[in-house]
């Protein structure tokens, strides 16, 4: 679609990857903006995932999490191996990623950063992530978001 184009639907683009974008219209400062997200695209919750930037023994990493879940900061140090894990500061994940908060992606970003995906993804044909910008996901196989990212799975959220 004409005018959507992100560093992340660019990469999905170049590597042709099947995939789908679908608009769509929250307030970005809204109390549970994942859940809307997905009423907005009438898709179940669980198949919306957001991105978050954390910090993991100083490094910064990606969890991609369900939306209807919250971040095992604990389960995602043990999945990179670490000790301790926190939400990274907002300056510097927008830094680090080119992307604002609410519009995260996990591909395309200015610097790849480790990333591992919450283990439920794969349950599903196709899951939702931000495409690189607010109101606008990406619609792709949990595969190829697994291959694009090198990431690793693991049981990541708390439900």
């Amino acid at each position: 679609m004409a005018g959507q184009g992100t560093p992340a639907t660019a990469l999905l683009a170049k590597r042709k990857i099947a995939h789908r974008t679908h608009p769509y219209t929250v307030d970005p400062d809204a109390a549970n903006y994942g859940a809307l997200v997905a009423a907005a695209l009438g898709v179940p919750p669980e198949r919306v995932f957001k991105s978050l930037v954390t910090e993991v023994d100083g490094a910064l990493t990606v969890a991609v999490v369900p939306v209807t879940g919250e971040l095992d900061l604990k389960a995602l140090a043990a999945a990179v191996g670490g000790k301790r894990a926190a939400l990274a500061d907002r300056v510097l994940a927008e830094r680090a990623t080119g992307y604002v908060r609410g519009g995260i992606s996990p591909l395309g970003q200015r610097k790849r950063l480790p990333t591992v995906l919450d283990a439920s993804a794969l349950d599903f044909v196709t899951v939702y992530v931000s495409a690189g910008r607010r109101g606008l996901q990406l619609e792709l196989a949990p595969a190829d978001l697994v291959a694009l990212t090198d990431a690793r799975t693991a049981s990541l959220a708390t439900r």
